[in-house]
Parts: structure tokens; sequence; C-alpha cells
């Protein structure tokens, strides 16, 4: 039985989700995909999250990075260190495709009005490596296609699983993908959203709300997640990345192995205006929880949405086939 973990009876934690249970319960923020899946060989594709619809050259956003495992290419990172902020579109796609992305979000930055005199622009990309079920060799996902996801990014409910960034993903040794979920939390004086969507491609021990999901030995454990957050609580660079560190608490309790060879990476980003550090630290830990809670659901989400596959192991030049995650409906 497929379908998201709410539908299937599954409740992390005790925080409420946002109506659509997803990222984009972060008002403004949007998600396009382009997905590729032709012949035998492509399964790939790009995700594109937007902290908000307008000019992020000219209306930057905070931001905080943290980084578990750093075996990967999160381009950006120090600057995004540096300045605390993002100044672009945040791409997902794979590995080999990284320098296609800076490309995309240069040419699309480049383009937007207002910025006629840029002469720097920090892409920010993250990537997993897909070439278990994808010729990575092959050139794509195409700089157009990669700016084809950023025109398609929207608000609303957000396409999960096999999709995007996440068409040709293996996480726990089942066909991962794209996953998102949201939490609303009361902090101080006001009533927050916490989203998150994540890229699954990587391996442990898979556990389902802290039981064993019944596959025995240890799935390959190399492989790598990116994790976005997104909130419109009134963070600036510091809670941020204190807020994205959290993150790996949700994925550490699906299981994860968090292998040597493992690309961990969280990216936080506020969308509240001004950029300016309003809550204090005590006031923290429900965010904290609405971070770990969010991150185990997008994984759950991720996996269970997607769909069996076929395709094609870079590494062995051999045709692949990978299963999806199938739980059983709650009873009654």
């Amino acid at each position: 039985m497929s379908g998201r973990a709410r539908d299937l009876g599954i409740r992390i934690g005790t925080l409420q989700p946002g109506p659509l249970n997803a990222i984009t319960d972060v008002a403004g923020v949007r998600v396009g995909h382009a997905t590729l899946i032709e012949g035998a060989r492509t399964r790939t594709g790009a995700t594109a999250i937007l902290p908000h619809g307008g000019n992020l050259f000219r209306d930057r956003v905070p931001a905080g990075l943290a980084v578990l495992n750093g075996f990967g290419k999160f381009a950006g990172a120090t600057q995004i260190t540096e300045l605390g902020e993002i100044e672009t579109p945040i791409l997902l796609t794979n590995t080999l495709a990284t320098g296609r992305a800076i490309d995309a979000l240069i040419a699309h930055t480049l383009a937007q009005p207002g910025n006629e005199r840029a002469v720097s622009v920090n892409p920010v990309v993250g990537e997993t490596n897909d070439s278990r079920l994808n010729d990575i060799r092959a050139a794509r996902p195409t700089v157009a296609e990669m700016g084809a996801a950023i025109a398609a990014a929207r608000p609303g409910a957000v396409a999960e699983g096999a999709v995007g960034a996440g068409t040709g993903t293996v996480a726990f040794g089942l066909k991962g993908g794209i996953g998102t979920a949201s939490r609303r939390v009361s902090v101080e004086d006001g009533v927050f959203t916490v989203g998150v969507l994540v890229q699954s491609n990587f391996g442990g021990d898979l556990r389902i709300d802290g039981r064993a999901a019944g596959r025995g030995a240890m799935a390959a454990t190399d492989g790598s997640i990116v994790i976005v957050l997104a909130c419109d609580a009134p963070l600036g660079a510091r809670n941020l990345t204190r807020l994205a560190r959290r993150c790996f608490g949700g994925l550490a309790r699906t299981g994860a192995a968090l292998s040597n060879g493992s690309g961990d990476y969280a990216l936080a980003f506020s969308t509240a205006r001004g950029g300016v550090e309003r809550l204090a630290n005590d006031a923290m830990s429900p965010l904290f929880q609405a971070a770990n809670d969010a991150t185990e659901e997008a994984i759950l989400n991720s996996l269970l949405m997607a769909v069996p596959m076929q395709g094609f192991d870079a590494a062995t030049g051999q045709a692949s086939q990978v299963a999806a995650l199938r739980l059983d409906p709650p009873s009654g």
C-alpha cells in the first residue's frame, strides 16, 4: 500500500503539520521539478526551492548551513557560512550535474530585471548520486532542464517520490526520492511554521517511528541526503544554523548509517522579513523539535511515495531494479 506516512497512520511526534504537510506551508515558498525518465538509462532530474517569488538576488533571505558528513558537493556553502544568506533559488540534482545547475542559477539570476550590473552570483546547489538507476555520465539534466525546474516552481502541494532530483535515488536499498513535511509551533507570542524537503539517497537500517521495518541486514550504507528547511520564524543565520543542525536528529531516527561515504547537508532559511533575530535562544527548543519531526516524516514520505523503478547502474554498466517501500494501511 502506498501513500504518505499520515495516510498510513504513521504520526511522527505530537506537533501538528500545516494544511499541506509540506515545505510550501511556509508562506511564499515555491517548489518546482524537472523529471527525466527516458529510455532504459535516464532516471534523473532537478528540484528547485524558492524562498519567495521575487528577485532573490535583491531580496536575500537569512540562512544557515549544517554539515554532518561532508562527502558531497554543496555549491555555495562557504559564502552561506560567511554571510548567512542566500541570493539564488536552491537547486537539487545529481552529482555530475552540479556544474550545470550552477550555470542554470547564474543564467536565471542575471536575466532578472534589476540585476543588469551583477558581476558575482553565489548559486546554491545540493546533490546526491543517482548512478544506481541513472546513466549519470550522460549530461542530464541540461542547463535548460534545470531552468525548467526553476520556472515550474509554484506554491501549493508538492509532488513526492520519484520526481525531480529524486527520480533516480535509492534509500535503505529501496526507491528513495523527494519527500516533504511541516510542523506548526507556538513560540513566545507567535505561531510559526517549519517545513522540510529532502532528497533521500542514503543507507542504513530503516526504522519507522522507532520500529524496525523488518528488512533484516543493513542496506548499502553509502549515499547522501540533502535537507532543506524553511521557516517563517524571525531568525538570523546563527539560530538558522542551529535549526539546520537539528534536522540530523530526524535523519538518525530513520536508521541512517551516517557512513563515511555519505554526504549529509541541511540548509535552513527564514522568510521573515528583515532577517533580524527576534527570538531568544531559550525559545528555540520547539523549533528544534519541529525540525526533528518534519525531517523524519519527510524522509518517510520520500520512500512511501516512491514507485519501483528499473534503470541503469552506471558503475557496473548493467540494468538495475529497485523495489519501493510498501506498508499495510491502518486497520479499522
